[in-house]
């Protein structure tokens, strides 16, 4: 019985070894890499999908590319080269969005999550895009939580502290408020928008006067972030509701906990989309304490014909007192017309500003340049 058992024991060892060889011997497939960035520009995106019938990768701002599957079951396909900048982009897997499991870079979203890759710009620095990381002095962001008396939720918001910020200089620091759009939280402007490496990149060139700049979460009232149409007085209520919080808690703890001037021409807000549209609203109802606004993409302020309410104390006189009001669109925006239509409105008042039309349609890659040009013309 004994040297049965120790038979069977040499026999198992030898299948043992035998399976191992055979697996040791077969060649392991190399691992799946999606996105893959090549040196011309162009970006392979590949998702593993047997069962799939059919994937689409869509990007923001472009025709959505069909992808092809091999006898593996994976999908895949190859851009043409791009521009150096930052893509989002998702998959379509029969009909349904899926965000790309192979890369952990995600833009932050509230209703809508998507990939980002990054296409990096040349070595020259004479070259690069302002969002691609130099080597420069770098600011600091730092990150507040609050619970909103006003609002009634607990909310945050982020503030960058530019490079050598120091708290006891004789000279305070201008700020700028920039805003965020719909469907975005408080770290959309650094996450996906990179607002901390254009202001370091800059800066370190001389082209932005060192400022602080506070992105807050942008809703004044929370149940507006849903799928869907929206009413007209949810979005005032929206509107009215930030403003509110942003003057009675925001701007005090800014001008409490940092070396912040409080003077209106040392102050400024901005942003894209639905935050373009409240920095509007509340720049323009508010010339007392901003001295420049600039909106970029804005949405939502409503027909043409309701804006004499919307500002019912913009006058050609209290526009004399702005700085600078710098409205930007992207020529491909679904917004276009809605900017032309402010505009049209802020010449009958005689309202001096700036337009700026530029490629491009409702996307970062607009915003991220509106920002890079706009902050130059701050505070000088």
């Amino acid at each position: 019985m004994r040297r049965l058992q120790h038979g069977m024991l040499a026999m198992m060892a030898l299948l043992t070894l035998a399976v191992a060889g055979r697996a040791q011997a077969q060649p392991q497939a190399p691992p799946l890499v999606s996105p893959e960035v090549q040196g011309d520009g162009r970006v392979t995106f590949r998702l593993k999908a047997p069962n799939a019938q059919q994937v689409f990768v869509s990007r923001s701002g472009a025709e959505r590319l069909a992808m092809t599957r091999d006898d593996q079951g994976t999908w895949s396909v190859t851009t043409a080269p791009l521009a150096p900048d930052i893509y989002q982009y998702t998959f379509n897997v029969d009909g349904s969005a899926l965000i790309d499991p192979l890369n952990g870079w995600v833009a932050p979203n509230l209703l809508n999550m998507s990939n980002m890759v990054r296409v990096p710009g040349p070595a020259s620095s004479a070259e690069a895009v302002p969002w691609d990381m130099a080597d420069v002095p770098r600011g600091q962001l730092h990150h507040h939580f609050y619970k909103s008396a006003r609002i009634g939720d607990h909310r945050d918001y982020y503030v960058y502290t530019p490079p050598g910020y120091d708290p006891r200089r004789q000279e305070r620091y201008p700020v700028l408020y920039l805003l965020h759009g719909f469907s975005d939280d408080a770290s959309g402007w650094t996450a996906v928008g990179q607002a901390h490496v254009i202001l370091d990149n800059l800066i370190a060139a001389r082209k932005v006067v060192p400022m602080l700049v506070v992105m807050t979460l942008g809703y004044g009232t929370p149940e507006i972030v849903t799928r869907g149409p929206r009413a007209p007085q949810l979005r005032q209520k929206n509107m009215e509701g930030y403003r509110d919080a942003l003057f009675a808690e925001v701007i005090p703890a800014i001008e409490r906990d940092y070396h912040a001037d409080a003077r209106r021409e040392r102050r400024a807000i901005a942003g894209l989309s639905m935050g373009g549209a409240e920095s509007l609203f509340v720049g323009l109802n508010a010339i007392d304490r901003f001295a420049w606004v600039g909106a970029f993409s804005s949405g939502g302020l409503g027909e043409p014909a309701t804006f004499p309410q919307v500002f019912p104390a913009l006058t050609k006189d209290e526009g004399a007192r702005l700085k600078l009001l710098w409205i930007a669109c992207g020529t491909e925006d679904n917004l276009i017309t809605a900017n032309r239509q402010m505009r049209a409105f802020l010449s009958e008042r005689g309202i001096a500003h700036e337009a700026v039309e530029t490629p491009g349609a409702h996307t970062w890659l607009v915003w991220r340049r509106n920002l890079a040009a706009f902050t130059p013309k701050l505070f000088r």
